[in-house]
């Protein structure tokens, strides 16, 4: 049941000053309609896509070349095309009007290392990089994939491939040999950049060989750029340069940018791939300007004098998203490092010391400072800390508690829930709306989200399937390789023409919205539904325990068995009191037929390299999967937590 208070409501000149109130003031004059409440413009926005789109457009007066045929070429999802005939780079957008000697970068590693850029020195050595990667025979259309860790230079690149109009691509230096290889070998890069080590938790970790392997696994690529790291060293072979070799010669070069099609490729992102071969997720280097122009400015009102924060690899769609906020002239605070090293404390002393005003992480982030009592304000000053965001996984209402307890009630606390497949968040933050506890603020403008049961119904107040019912320009333009078919499987076979994302979601009669994990791992016993999330919150609200994982398993005769598996703080006890206690609130907090069948104490949760709980995989090594085929080792954060489950299976 939602709450009916606002924890947090903007005042007057925080409404009035938002860039979103100003868009509204701008459509309101322009169209001669009347958009009083958040709402009211939402709806114009998702019910005249092509005039909401075309604001869009007019009103960040997008840099094009080419006249546009019209908004969208009229066809039905998936196959809607945005703006035919217009020209357009993003690059070109992030540089526009930047003032030479304000910052650009922050840039902090786990080891202390700090590279810090004003938009002059950014645009200087984007231009060496482009001029470097021409250099190499990257031009429109050519793939250049990153093996890099959340640096400077990975932005430096990432914007030089897009300023040729080529594509980009990213993994993280964590993720292992096979899980690159099935990202980046599908792609078939002309060039690959990749660092030689990185640090994490204290350690360093060599990844000299994997680079090598890498390159002889792909004979697409005609150049390594070697980036040197706190170990290793560059391969020996003519197809290996250092950074400074390749990319770092031209030091008079001037930035220029080719335009490309509105939908031509600007980023290939990949789903988890814990399942199976990752799906390469294309989107277009004009929708992700519209949306990241749309996002950026008007739901997380970002500005020039805003210094944006959000802990993330390059592997992780985040990544994407925090360097368009360069898009709005705001500075990004890149780390590179654990977020646990050498304690929780280490992200938030990064906030004060770089004058982070929106600070980005995840609902686990939150719990874990939550369970290990750290105090953010305490000791450092984050009074330029105007806003928390969310993303990830649901976050709980005690969530909600701990941030304003900490950070205080002028803090604007967002929880956000999208994906990889937009590459952007919509449903979550809206600057001139209250927030409730447990809840994400709104539906995104332009994002026509509704909840939907098993009919295919709209219902309001009613737990329902996330789906999409209108295109937006983020969409993939297409999945590599793929005919259309995975492509439209994937998202368009449930609800034929409508978008399923795969969630279960509540929109609120009053606009807002809950999130309860995903639809594929939700647990139905004895007709009642229940996402994992509601059961995760009840069973982590325990001291006792740090980490969760439910699966619902069928059992011969009975309604299924479901086995709750648990990590312990340190110094508990699975004993018959816990159990009690964890009985208890579950059947208070979510339903007495949700009470677990047993519930086990493991290691770790098994996670993907960006932090998600993989039940799926979880319940099909259970129910006979072999590993091998449920899970892929190399896309997981910790691939050894597998093992106890194919034991525990045996055994039961």
């Amino acid at each position: 049941m939602s709450e009916q208070t606002p924890v947090w409501a903007p005042d007057r000149a925080r409404m009035e000053n938002s860039q979103l109130a100003d868009f509204t003031r701008w459509v309101e004059a322009r169209t001669a309609r009347e958009l009083p409440m958040y709402e009211d413009l939402w709806r114009w926005s998702v019910e005249q896509p092509d005039d909401f789109w075309q604001a869009i457009w007019d009103y960040f007066e997008v840099i094009a070349e080419g006249h546009p045929e019209g908004v969208t070429n009229g066809a039905a999802m998936p196959d809607t095309e945005w703006f035919p005939g217009a020209r357009v780079n993003y690059a070109e957008h992030v540089f526009r009007g930047r003032e030479p000697d304000a910052m650009a970068i922050f840039g902090r590693t786990e080891s202390g290392d700090e590279t810090d850029l004003t938009w002059g020195e950014l645009e200087a050595r984007v231009a060496s990089t482009r001029a470097g990667l021409e250099r190499l025979g990257v031009g429109p259309g050519d793939r250049v994939a990153a093996f890099l860790p959340n640096v400077a230079e990975a932005v430096i690149a990432f914007l030089a491939t897009a300023s040729l109009g080529a594509v980009w691509s990213s993994c993280s230096p964590d993720f292992g040999f096979e899980a690159v290889r099935d990202r980046f070998a599908q792609i078939e890069p002309k060039v690959l950049i990749a660092a030689t080590g990185y640090s994490y938790g204290g350690r360093e970790f060599d990844r000299t060989e994997v680079v090598r392997e890498l390159t002889e696994a792909m004979p697409s690529v005609e150049h390594a750029v070697i980036l040197p790291g706190p170990v290793g060293a560059v391969p020996d072979g003519d197809r290996y340069s250092s950074w400074d070799e390749a990319l770092g010669r031209s030091e008079t070069a001037e930035l220029e940018f080719t335009r490309v099609g509105f939908s031509e490729p600007l980023w290939i992102l990949y789903s988890s791939g814990t399942t199976g071969l990752p799906k390469a997720i294309v989107q277009s280097q004009g929708g992700i300007l519209l949306e990241h122009l749309k996002k950026m400015h008007l739901h997380l009102d970002a500005g020039p004098d805003d210094r944006i924060f959000w802990f993330t690899t390059t592997g992780w769609m985040m990544w994407n998203f925090l360097v368009s906020c360069l898009l709005t002239g705001s500075a990004i605070v890149l780390f590179d490092g654990s977020p646990g090293h050498p304690d929780m404390d280490v992200l938030w002393d990064l906030a004060a010391d770089t004058g982070v005003t929106c600070f980005g992480t995840s609902a686990s982030y939150i719990s874990a400072c939550m369970k290990a009592g750290v105090e953010p304000a305490s000791g450092r000053d984050l009074s330029s800390l105007g806003s928390v965001g969310s993303t990830g996984s649901p976050l709980a209402p005690e969530g909600f508690d701990w941030i304003y307890d900490q950070l205080g009630e002028d803090v604007w606390l967002f929880s956000t829930s999208g994906g990889t497949d937009l590459c952007t968040a919509f449903v979550g933050g809206v600057p001139t709306l209250p927030v409730y506890r447990g809840e994400l603020q709104a539906r995104a403008l332009g994002a026509s989200v509704e909840a939907w049961n098993e009919a295919g119904e709209s219902v309001t107040d009613e737990v329902g399937e996330l789906v999409i019912t209108g295109p937006m320009p983020s969409m993939p333009i297409y999945l590599w390789d793929d005919d259309g078919s995975r492509y439209r499987e994937s998202y368009f076979d449930h609800f034929p023409g409508t978008w399923r994302h795969g969630d279960w979601i509540e929109i609120t009669g009053r606009g807002t919205a809950i999130i309860y994990g995903r639809s594929d791992s939700t647990i139905n016993r004895g007709g009642i539904r229940m996402g994992t999330s509601e059961i995760y919150r009840a069973v982590l609200a325990d001291p006792a325990v740090t980490d969760a994982l439910v699966v619902d398993l069928p059992k011969e005769g009975t309604e299924g068995w479901m086995p709750l598996f648990v990590v312990l703080a340190e110094g508990a006890e699975l004993d018959d009191e816990l159990r009690t206690r964890l009985a208890r609130s579950i059947r208070e907090n979510c339903s007495p037929r949700h009470v677990p069948d047993e519930v086990v104490e493991i290691d770790s949760v098994p996670r993907t390299l960006s932090g998600k709980v993989l039940e799926v995989p979880v319940k099909r090594i259970l129910t006979g999967t072999p590993v091998e085929q449920a899970a892929s080792r190399d896309s997981m954060a910790n691939p050894e937590s597998l093992d106890f489950f194919v034991g525990f299976r045996d055994r039961v």
